[in-house]
């Protein structure tokens, strides 16, 4: 008798053969497989670079910088409670008793805004003007000259205004660098003088471009911001303060410890009371952000592995098929010497 057994090239030729004939089914069967592991690379790759652009962003105003905050600073979720909304506002004494009185801090500084994240309509929402041109809804602040120093501000040309121009009430502006480019595409902004609402203030300096993309607020490059004795001569009425500090290298959770005993006893703390306000630095709130996008991503994972396990029955499930319908063909081969495992081959290459 004469044995017939295809060689391995000739496996692959006759299971891409049946593949060719049955394009339809071949094309659906893979669809899901397909889906499933680019929703897995995709939610991976997504995960990876907001994480990092995180990081950029938040190590951008330095490793040992602690931000200050009425609320808990980072990433809130859901309503504030009652004894959240009726919180009284941190202070400028608030900032320079934390730079007197806590040992470990290098520098503090306080900046206050023209409207309350308290639920409501705003106040007042400022408006930047230059020769016609209007800049809506801009980051409009007044702070102590400290601000350079503990947020790590980077400018892009010019300079921060000083502690002389702070306390003599200079009617002077440091500027995003978005609004620069808005205001004088390819020119230089300082010496220029711009709007906000009814006040005029001389530019003095532009701040160069925060890193990241995906935290980075769309107004965090549209800022004005003013010497802080300035910005209280022409609206008093603002009350609402956030305070950072800058620790000495390597002292930032001393550093973070006093700040939360001294900040208790100025706010009348009691003893078995949580703090009536928030220490937080850049890495506590990239660990918040991670946690929260883990969850988001494990649910996201879940679901992409179901489909893939689908798309794999699915496989499955066409190629029993495949089998029954070629009985005939598979009893043929077998006749003329075909092996199991040959026949089993086959069909393997093809799922």
């Amino acid at each position: 008798s004469i044995t017939l057994r295809p060689r391995g090239a000739a496996k692959a030729r006759m299971a891409l053969t049946t593949l060719r004939e049955h394009k339809m089914r071949s094309f659906l069967t893979v669809l899901g497989v397909v889906i499933a592991v680019i929703v897995l690379i995709l939610v991976f790759s997504v995960m990876y670079g907001v994480d990092k652009d995180m990081r950029a962003f938040l190590e951008d105003f330095g490793t040992d910088t602690l931000f200050i905050e009425k609320f808990e600073p980072g990433i809130h979720i859901g309503r504030l409670s009652p004894e959240e909304r009726t919180r009284k506002p941190l202070t400028m004494d608030d900032a320079m008793a934390i730079k007197a009185e806590c040992p470990d801090v290098k520098a503090a500084v306080a900046e206050v805004v023209p409207w309350s994240f308290v639920p409501g309509p705003p106040r007042f929402i400022p408006t930047a003007k230059y020769n016609g041109k209007e800049v809506y809804n801009i980051q409009f602040s007044g702070a102590n000259a400290e601000y350079e120093q503990v947020y790590n501000t980077h400018m892009a040309y010019g300079r921060f205004f000083t502690d002389a121009e702070d306390t003599h009430r200079a009617e002077v502006a440091v500027i995003g660098w978005d609004l620069a480019d808005t205001f004088f595409p390819g020119g230089d902004a300082v010496g220029k003088e711009i709007q906000v609402g009814t006040m005029n203030f001389l530019v003095i300096g532009v701040q160069g471009k925060r890193k990241g993309i995906f935290l980075r607020d769309d107004s965090a490059d549209r800022t004005v911001l003013i010497p802080y004795n300035t910005y209280r001569k022409h609206r008093p009425q603002d009350k609402e303060h956030f305070l950072g500090a800058q620790a000495y290298p390597g002292k930032k959770s001393l550093a973070e410890d006093e700040i939360r005993g001294l900040m208790r006893r100025r706010r009348g703390d009691a003893y078995n009371k949580k703090d009536s306000f928030g220490v937080s630095s850049a890495e506590a709130i990239a660990d918040q952000f991670r946690s929260i996008m883990s969850t988001i991503a494990l649910a996201t994972i879940v679901v992409a592995s179901i489909g893939l396990l689908v798309g794999g029955v699915g496989v499955m499930n066409i190629m029993l098929m495949s089998v029954t319908e070629r009985t005939h063909e598979i009893g043929v081969r077998k006749a003329i010497g075909a092996r199991r495992k040959d026949v089993i081959r086959q069909f393997l290459i093809e799922a």
